[in-house]
């Protein structure tokens, strides 16, 4: 099984540097990364390290907590595509979610949708800071709003993916959602887990830099 294909190598610290973004750039290159995901501000250089590549760009919006205004969320969606993000991960207003004020949560990622076209949008759910009911709810609200990608976590929170949650979505969503499961995932070892239960993209740190990522 070739993991690199499912890998999006991340790197969303606030103290990442130019230099950085460089590296994790080349790396991901290196070992055909399917994607880097990174905040907006370094979408315009990763894009042009990456241009005579097949590997995506990503950014994130609404990060990492998902609570500003939706309009803001849109303006930096529209922005980062601008700059030549071929996917957005944006994270849910998980307030509004537990104030069950889901009409909010639905516009919320209905508008950024609709603001990026035909490009891929990943929603980040957080799982860590849901209970099974909730999560249930998110997965629902995220089909009424024809998403391309739930994932798991923003890596900000108290943990990430487990395969029990994972389970819960995929329950929930069937074939119609893929899921990226994010947050804690260092090794291949651990990604194929998620793999064989139907993952299809995988939110790696640099962590991953120093592994070899293919596998017969």
């Amino acid at each position: 099984m070739d993991i690199s294909k499912y890998i999006d190598y991340t790197l969303l610290t606030p103290v990442s540097t130019e230099r950085n973004i460089i590296d994790l750039c080349y790396t991901a290159k290196k070992n055909g990364f399917y994607a880097v995901c990174i905040n907006s501000s370094y979408v315009l250089l990763a894009k042009q390290l990456l241009e005579e590549s097949n590997t995506k760009v990503c950014s994130v919006i609404g990060f990492p907590f998902g609570s500003m205004a939706t309009a803001s969320k849109v303006y930096e969606a529209k922005q980062a595509i601008s700059d030549g993000a071929d996917e957005i991960d944006m994270v849910i207003n998980i307030g509004f979610l537990k104030s069950r004020n889901y009409v909010s949560v639905l516009k919320d990622i209905s508008d950024v949708k609709l603001a990026i076209g035909d490009k891929i949008l990943k929603v980040i759910i957080e799982v860590s800071e849901l209970n099974k009911n909730e999560i249930i709810k998110a997965c629902e609200i995220c089909l009424d709003a024809n998403v391309d990608y739930i994932k798991t976590s923003s890596g900000f929170s108290k943990s990430g993916a487990t395969l029990t949650v994972v389970k819960i979505i995929k329950k929930t969503v069937k074939d119609h959602i893929k899921i990226c499961a994010s947050d804690g995932i260092k090794n291949i070892e651990t990604a194929k887990k998620y793999i064989d239960i139907g993952v299809s993209r995988i939110s790696a740190s640099t962590e991953f830099k120093q592994k070899r990522v293919t596998q017969k």
